[in-house]
């Protein structure tokens, strides 16, 4: 039985939460989400309290019920609190500023790397070795910090690279002369 599909979803104040045949719009104080889910699932609204059911328990339904849980969670807590991402950018010479909507990153190559800011995506520079990278929803915050990463990901020898913030990069020894 899935333990996170199994779980009620309390809706916050603030939060407005609608159903139209599977498709869910979640509106709150930060924004608005829309995604529509699989038909099989059922999806019930009480008060403020949201639940999915499956229909049966199949492997493919199980699957399903907590995917389903779990990213109608994420939209709630996303129009609400929002979520971010911190970036930190390690290596002389390696920084990022920001030139009107686009951020401009120098991680060693012999051209700037200029990255477009998505709708729905904030990205701030508070120092020219940190990017944060806020949004309301989940996946795309997530998706435009891996491809910032994915830029200059950290090396193992001397750890210069772009890296989440508090990621550990495990560093290898060097060659030893005989």
């Amino acid at each position: 039985m899935s333990r996170v599909g199994v779980k009620t979803l309390e809706i916050p104040q603030g939060v407005e939460v609608k159903n139209d045949n599977n498709t869910i719009t979640v509106k709150g104080p930060k924004g608005e989400l829309t995604r529509t889910f699989h038909p099989d699932m059922v999806i019930k609204q009480e008060d403020n309290v949201l639940t999915v059911e499956r229909p049966s328990d199949n492997k493919e339904h199980k699957a399903l019920h907590g995917t389903t849980r779990s990213i109608i969670g994420n939209m709630v807590e996303g129009v609400s609190k929002g979520y971010e991402k911190s970036l930190e950018i390690i290596g002389v010479g390696y920084r990022a500023n920001k030139q009107g909507s686009k951020v401009v990153i120098n991680a060693g190559y012999s051209h700037p790397v200029e990255v477009e800011q998505r709708d729905g995506i904030e990205i701030e520079i508070p120092s020219n070795t940190k990017v944060i990278v806020k949004g309301i929803d989940k996946e795309l915050v997530g998706a435009v910090a891996a491809n910032i990463r994915a830029i200059r990901p950290p090396e193992p020898y001397k750890g210069k690279g772009i890296r989440y913030e508090g990621e550990h990069v495990r560093r290898k020894e060097g060659k030893t002369a005989k």
